[in-house]
């Protein structure tokens, strides 16, 4: 898992400054290990697996017989009860067995659909970003930058004023520095460049002026 350094922090906050010295915009910048567990991921696997055994036996019947003598050393033909007793009983341990592999996070993550962790790592931002950052400038001007590491995601969200005259198209370039720099194992770097590239398109659209006031701190939060 990557980390952030003290000395990271000391630069993202220095950069922060720095940004915020040319306009009136306020940055936040928070970084988490994850932005979700994916419980439900690995449940939906396991899940996967039980209608997987459910759909060998149904296709080839004959192996729950052979199943039931191997498994029970018997020679007499087994009842229907006893053979639909070892399908549920077969199907259920794969069930669990599948589930308890899913609760190794590495795995989880990594068979977790890319389009279902971009989901998430969005929500989260948007999430944070409500309740920690929207409306809590004067001008409506606080952006939130979101990195997630264990995801190699990330999300910029911006107050009303901020998008009011942005798109989405508008943080391509913070975006694809931050992504790249995380990807190399230089998440701060990714960080401080990211605030470096967003500080210039605040300054062109909200210039520092004489009653700016710095409204939230200029630190790097680790969650």
């Amino acid at each position: 898992m990557l980390k952030l350094s003290a000395d990271d922090h000391a630069r993202v906050s220095a950069a922060i400054a720095a940004a915020e010295a040319k306009s009136d915009g306020e940055i936040i910048a928070i970084a988490a290990d994850q932005s979700d567990a994916y419980h439900d991921v690995g449940l939906h696997y396991a899940v996967l697996v039980l209608f997987l055994v459910l759909a060998f036996f149904a296709i080839w019947p004959d192996q729950l017989e052979f199943w039931w003598t191997r498994l029970m050393g018997w020679t007499a033909e087994p009842s229907m009860r006893q053979l639909l007793t070892l399908l549920l009983g077969l199907a259920l341990f794969k069930f669990l067995a599948a589930l308890f592999i899913m609760k190794w996070r590495p795995l989880r993550l990594l068979l977790t659909p890319g389009s279902t962790k971009t989901r998430r790592v969005r929500r989260r931002a948007v999430m944070l970003f409500k309740t920690g950052a929207e409306r809590r400038t004067v001008g409506r001007t606080g952006i939130l930058i979101y990195l997630s590491m264990a995801e190699h995601r990330a999300e910029i969200v911006g107050d009303e004023a901020i998008t009011a005259v942005t798109t989405p198209e508008t943080w391509g370039e913070a975006m694809a520095a931050l992504i790249k720099d995380v990807k190399e194992g230089r998440p701060g770097d990714g960080i401080v460049a990211a605030v470096g590239l967003i500080g210039d398109v605040l300054a062109e659209h909200f210039p520092k002026s004489s009653e700016d006031s710095n409204e939230i701190p200029d630190k790097l939060i680790e969650l």
